[in-house]
């Protein structure tokens, strides 16, 4: 079962820092379940929703994310709302793409060389930035790679490192309006239009979480890691498959269908008394059979139906008919007629009606989950059921940002990690260096206390000068 955990920042970075190299097995208490990543870290640099996808996915199955988010705001999806979380001012959008992450807060310019230190103790880096930013900061491949000979290096970008739209920024609607999406989509006789989530994000995180798979089976043989660059355009283009096909090979320009298909017929939505239902028959016996269930046998033989490409000629004169049957009665009437027979037929469902249906809720493919500040949260678990690993991971997803004024461990040039990462000790064993700006830890709690040992803080006490006395002013405390 998916279960969210608190996790604070600190223990979040430095116990995955400190814990153990990328080469060994990573811990965990489910001492018997197996997840296919189990033994995977992945530094994730990724925001919005292509890259965070492909991580979630990577997280599913049960690889280490340590997502890193810039300070205070975060990734810019936390704010796309609403609706957002009770109490929380994060979006639920932000949840849909980021379960089983732990949350870093490390600003980039003055923190990159943390960033470097955690990229050396995982095993995959995957990162969504406009080309040649991460260069700034001494982030990108061709610096970590020295450093970090078995790292892939993934990066999901609008447009890819190459070509005349390489330093554009990216979304999914734009992908979507270049790469002819959006020109196929959308009523017969209307503009274009959005499909109704982001596919092509959603298919760029799954091609990048394909290749990633396919980069550490070969680094199995090789030893060594690799770049791989994935973008939104290519992945949009790529998804067009038969209608590129068509034009590419038969110069066939593309045109919107509705909910029709150009290539089969019937294969679209009919309007009923209760909505639409949506019917195919991609082959002649299940015509033959959609002809019979509905008492028209007499089309399954008539020479302009009898095979498909007859049908693809006398559309029109087809559709009429089914559509004139079809809207004498119900969903529930046409579905209950439908049970037993080989064409596949399914009704437009509303979201309401989608978590409703008796299936969905068979298979238990929604999970509640128990959020630190929320409450109870329910998610659309994994997809993939494997027969000898699991990839429900436990989450251990921080799913919002410490933005307090309020004090709590604080963190200076004294505080520097001691496990042997730098020689300075520090006056938390825990602690790794922080800027000396950063006045705060993620701690929730009234008491002052490190995340990790809960309280065992040295303090470093600070002598005022003398007054006029010649005596010690009072001795104060730092906190």
């Amino acid at each position: 079962m998916l279960t969210i955990n608190r996790q604070r920042l600190q223990s979040t970075l430095f116990t995955t820092i400190r814990k153990i190299s990328s080469s060994s097995p990573l811990c965990r208490n489910e001492n018997t379940k197996t997840y296919p990543l189990q033994n995977v870290r992945v530094l994730d640099l990724t925001r919005i929703v292509a890259g965070p996808y492909c991580t979630m996915i990577l997280s599913d199955l049960g690889a280490e994310i340590i997502k890193i988010e810039r300070p205070f705001s975060g990734d810019e999806s936390r704010k796309w709302g609403p609706p957002f979380l009770n109490n929380s001012v994060d979006s639920v959008y932000f949840l849909a793409c980021n379960r089983n992450k732990k949350s870093v807060s490390i600003d980039m310019k003055r923190g990159s060389e943390i960033i470097v230190e955690l990229a050396k103790k995982c095993d995959v880096l995957v990162e969504n930035y406009v080309p040649g930013k991460l260069d700034e900061y001494n982030l990108s491949y061709e610096k970590l790679k020295s450093q970090c000979p078995r790292l892939i290096y993934c990066s999901i970008t609008g447009y890819g490192s190459v070509g005349p739209y390489s330093k554009k920024p990216g979304y999914d609607v734009i992908a979507s309006s270049i790469g002819g999406l959006m020109h196929i989509t959308g009523a017969e006789d209307g503009p274009p239009a959005k499909v109704g989530v982001a596919m092509t994000d959603l298919a760029t995180g799954l091609y990048a979480h394909g290749a990633i798979l396919a980069a550490l089976l070969q680094r199995q043989e090789t030893g060594v890691g690799q770049k791989i660059d994935v973008n939104l355009l290519s992945t949009q283009v790529a998804c067009l498959i038969n209608v590129a096909s068509n034009y590419l090979n038969a110069s066939k320009e593309a045109k919107r269908w509705g909910t029709a298909h150009e290539s089969i017929v019937p294969y679209e939505a009919f309007p009923t008394k209760t909505g639409y239902l949506t019917v195919g028959a991609g082959s002649d016996s299940q015509f033959r059979a959609l002809c019979k269930s509905l008492q028209i046998p007499e089309y399954a033989d008539n020479p302009k139906f009898k095979t498909n490409p007859d049908r693809v000629k006398h559309r029109q004169e087809l559709i009429a008919k089914l559509s004139s049957i079809f809207a004498e009665h119900s969903n529930e009437h046409w579905m209950k007629l439908f049970e037993k027979e080989p064409f596949p037929a399914g009704p437009i469902n509303s979201m309401k009606e989608v978590f409703a249906d008796p299936h969905v809720q068979s298979i238990e493919l929604v999970k509640s989950l128990e959020h630190p500040t929320a409450g109870t949260i329910k998610v659309v678990a994994p997809p993939v059921v494997y027969s000898g690993a699991e990839n429900n991971e436990s989450a251990t997803l921080r799913l919002r940002l410490q933005t307090t004024d309020k004090k709590k461990v604080s963190f200076n040039a004294g505080t520097i990690d001691n496990e042997n990462m730098n020689k300075k000790k520090s006056k938390c064993c825990c602690i790794f260096k922080k800027p000396l700006e950063f006045g705060e830890s993620s701690s929730e709690d009234d008491e002052d206390e490190c995340d990790n040992c809960f309280g065992h803080v040295e303090k470093k006490k600070k002598k005022k000068p003398k007054d006029p006395d010649g005596k010690d002013q009072k001795v104060q405390t730092s906190q």
